[in-house]
């Protein structure tokens, strides 16, 4: 009986586990991994705000258990170039904005515009320069290769006819670059710089140079769209010496923090609260809370990505640390397919092994009529030892079967009906001896 009962268990029960197997697998299809505890940034120079940024990122992401490797590089191109390459292992970058390229952004998404980085452009104040096509047949100081700086002063000055047949282009940078224009070896300077850099500070002080003033500036945001129009008032950075003497416009990039499309979902969460978190403070040219921003005219943004802009923290990860928050999200999403599945299995299965049970005793009640049918035609003193062997048989076998409570009544009327047909065979073999 019991050898019986597990067989019914069994046909119930390994076909309910086969469908909930194959919903796991269907399921797991579509469910991401976990997410590394090991990521790589590419930033700037050693000594450059983007570098300083990198850390930054990489001390709140410690927090939840993620190792941020902060690596310096040549400037924003090479950190594009390391971004597409496999060889490279960098999973994110800081970029300034206009170093993209139709064919170069693809496999990319953006995290945000983080900040602005006002173009400061310099030159000796014998000149007279309020335009950027007074630079031609002038010596201009556009920045190192690969660096962003030398990206958007090219485009700017190309815009303006100043190219490298109508001027001298030379690669200098940073205070190499300042060196050259207060030795007369350059008449102008491209800077992209953040206002609260000391260096910046330094030069705005200085009266051996002058600070252009972008008159057209907001002509160039309309035809470049990664550019904004901003103001330096008068006196900002020094109120007593009245530093500078009048408002200056100028144009600014905003940077970008860029990874690669794989980028794990829960890790792009992690480094937009980061990225609010270090950047959300304003200066003098951004207000508080004004960046990071979602927009981005260069890169594509994913809807977790806005998600994660828009809905903030995710609940669990508000209570829970990040990688149990992780571990528990993914697996909701993968038992909640299965649930739907398991529920009307639950109630189908009692339903299936009631069905069997029912099905075997019918089975007997068909084996008893088909007797019953035997003895009604053929009522010869031959055939009776048979019908008897053949009742004796399906009455031996029938208490045998195991049958749950549930089933008694059904059970003892089956017995009934084998005793009936016992009375009907024994009276029919009376008749037959008289």
């Amino acid at each position: 009986m019991a050898l019986s009962r597990i067989k019914d268990m069994f046909f119930v029960v390994v076909p309910a586990l086969l469908v909930v197997g194959g919903a796991f697998w269907a399921t797991y299809q579509f469910i991401e991994p976990a997410p590394p505890t090991t990521i790589a940034i590419s930033t700037g120079g050693a000594k450059g705000a983007y570098y300083g940024f990198g850390n930054q990122y990489a001390e709140l992401l410690k927090e939840s258990g993620i190792e941020l490797k902060v690596l310096s590089s040549a400037g924003s191109l090479d950190n594009l170039q390391k971004l597409r390459s496999d060889e490279s292992k960098v999973d994110l970058a800081l970029m300034q904005g206009g170093v993209s390229k139709t064919g170069q952004r693809d496999g990319l998404m953006s995290l945000g515009r983080v900040f602005l980085e006002p173009l400061w452009v310099f030159y000796r104040p014998t000149l007279e320069i309020s335009r950027l096509t007074d630079l031609k047949n002038m010596r201009i100081a556009i920045g190192s290769q690969n660096s962003g700086t030398r990206q958007l002063a090219t485009a700017l000055l190309s815009t303006n006819g100043v190219t490298d047949k109508t001027a001298q282009l030379f690669t200098l940078s940073g205070s190499s670059a300042i060196n050259a224009l207060e030795d007369g070896r350059v008449d102008a300077v491209f800077l992209v710089v953040a206002p609260s850099s000391p260096f910046i500070q330094g030069l705005l002080r200085k009266k051996s140079i002058k600070l252009m003033n972008f008159k057209r500036a907001e002509a160039y945001t309309r035809i470049l769209p990664y550019l904004s129009m901003i103001t330096l008032p008068e006196g900002t950075i020094d109120f007593v010496n009245n530093i500078p003497s009048q408002d200056v416009s100028l144009i600014a990039p905003s940077a970008a923090l860029v990874a690669k499309e794989n980028l794990h979902p829960a890790l792009a969460g992690l480094l937009v609260q980061a990225l609010r978190d270090v950047h959300s403070k304003g200066d003098i040219f951004q207000k508080t809370a004004e960046f990071p921003k979602v927009n981005d005219p260069e890169y594509l943004v994913t809807k977790d990505t806005k998600r994660s802009y828009k809905d903030g923290v995710p609940f669990l990860q508000r209570y829970l640390p990040f990688w149990l928050a992780s571990f528990l999200q993914r697996s909701f999403i993968l038992l909640l397919p299965i649930a739907t599945v398991l529920f009307p299995i639950i109630k189908l299965g009692p339903l299936l092994y009631n069905w069997r049970i029912r099905n075997r005793l019918l089975h007997w009640y068909q084996q008893l009529k088909t007797l019953e049918h035997n003895i009604n035609k053929d009522v010869s003193h031959e055939h009776f030892a048979e019908n008897m062997t053949e009742l004796e048989r399906i009455e031996t076998t029938v208490q045998l079967i195991p049958v749950p409570k549930d089933f008694s009544d059904q059970f003892y009327h089956l017995r009934g009906a084998i005793s009936l047909v016992r009375e009907r065979l024994e009276l029919q073999a009376e008749k037959v001896i008289s």
